[in-house]
């Protein structure tokens, strides 16, 4: 069942690219518009790094929010039609690459090196413990991991507050979406052993506020490597 969930978590972001994109760059997602792109850009931008990795970058918002801040970046993302979707928006198309995260630590010696590695809503599989690990080289030395995710208080809603598979309509996204999406949900006590366990030490823990409700949107981890 598990290998199920993987497969049409996969399949969704292939079918939905072209519905997904239009969402993002029409400002469709009240949580996004509001809170939670700001949040990662000026999380990125307090760290000045040289060199940015946008794990499961989509249609590539956010390399682009970095380019206009003067950040260099590369993202990569499994989905074919979001990395073509990224380059036509981009005159730097180059940056992009279609890579899954398990080519991730076979890729290394063509992505280089990085200060930042961000996963931003990126971390929607299970097991993560082998994509974590991954990551520790593609790191600079005294390079940080970023992560956002949905806030697990928020985003549990009326199910039990335990580790599980969920799924996404995108209800309310705008019209186009052919495909839900399985994601793994995970508590805030799985996230932050997970994390420990994969060799990542945490260095603050961010909670994003929405303006109006003042409830918590999304959690944002920011972490470096014990290795």
């Amino acid at each position: 069942m598990q290998h199920d969930h993987r497969e049409q978590l996969h399949f969704s972001w292939q079918a939905n690219a072209a519905a997904w994109a239009a969402a993002v760059r029409e400002g469709r997602i009240e949580s996004r518009r509001l809170v939670t792109d700001a949040a990662i850009l000026q999380a990125i931008v307090a760290l000045a790094p040289g060199r940015v990795l946008d794990v499961g970058c989509g249609e590539g918002w956010l390399c682009r929010g970095l380019a206009e801040r003067g950040i260099a970046s590369v993202g990569v993302d499994a989905s074919a039609p979001l990395i073509d979707l990224a380059r036509a928006a981009d005159g730097a198309g180059a940056r992009y690459r279609v890579c899954g995260y398990a080519e991730l630590a076979s890729q290394a010696a063509q992505l280089g090196r990085f200060d930042v590695l961000v996963c931003n809503f990126a971390l929607l599989e299970e097991p993560l413990a082998p994509i974590l690990r991954a990551l520790h080289s593609l790191l600079v030395p005294g390079g940080r991991l970023l992560i956002q995710t949905l806030h697990p208080w928020r985003a549990g809603q009326d199910a039990a507050y335990r580790d599980g598979w969920r799924v996404e309509t995108f209800a309310g996204f705008g019209e186009g979406f052919q495909a839900p999406m399985p994601w793994f949900f995970r508590t805030l006590e799985s996230w932050l052993g997970l994390l420990g366990e994969t060799g990542w030490r945490l260095q603050w823990l961010q909670e994003p506020l929405h303006p109006q409700s003042e409830q918590p949107v999304s959690l944002l981890l920011l972490l470096s490597s014990e290795r």
